[in-house]
């Protein structure tokens, strides 16, 4: 904590969109911030970002998507089956590797909070799908192949598919 006003466990944080989040764990804000650009995103009216249309993230969020695919796989978390199987073409296209992961609704229940509308990490167990839980729409959790250990360098992960995902896209 850099500061006295860095933020503790304990805290409790609004989130752009009015919802309140209990802070159990400080190293889990990447998920806070990205998911307040993503309401942001969707008050500028980013059509792929609205509510029930599809959104696409990647990002870096839990390592426990590491533990449970290793490091040169990704994990897709959507309810959207037409925007998994975009995705899946483009990851064909560009050589890269997701695989789809459950969002079970029923893991809610290690995110709710007694004092605001939910903590910012759920349980131990299922890290990676409480994570995604509160993005919704779709999220890839890349944690594992962004970046080459033996290397030591940052791999550009999912830029390809992206790209793929983007060309298709952009006539429809």
């Amino acid at each position: 904590m850099i500061s006295g006003k860095g933020m503790r466990p304990g805290d409790i944080v609004t989130a752009s969109n009015g919802k309140t989040i209990k802070v159990n764990n400080i190293n889990a804000e990447g998920g806070l911030t990205l998911a307040d650009a993503l309401v942001y995103a969707c008050n500028q009216g980013v059509e792929k970002i609205k509510p029930k249309t599809r959104h696409l993230d990647l990002a870096t969020l839990t390592g426990a998507c590491v533990v449970a695919l290793g490091p040169s796989i990704a994990g897709v978390f959507t309810p959207n089956d037409d925007l998994t199987k975009e995705l899946f073409q483009a990851s064909e296209a560009s050589g890269e590797k997701f695989w789809r992961m459950p969002l079970e609704e029923s893991y809610w229940e290690s995110m709710k909070s007694g004092v605001a509308d939910m903590v910012n990490t759920g349980g131990r167990q299922g890290g990676a799908i409480n994570a995604a839980l509160v993005l919704k729409q779709m999220h890839v959790d890349m944690a594992g192949p962004v970046l080459n250990d033996k290397k030591h360098v940052a791999t550009g992960f999912g830029i390809s598919t992206l790209v793929e995902w983007v060309l298709k896209n952009s006539s429809s």
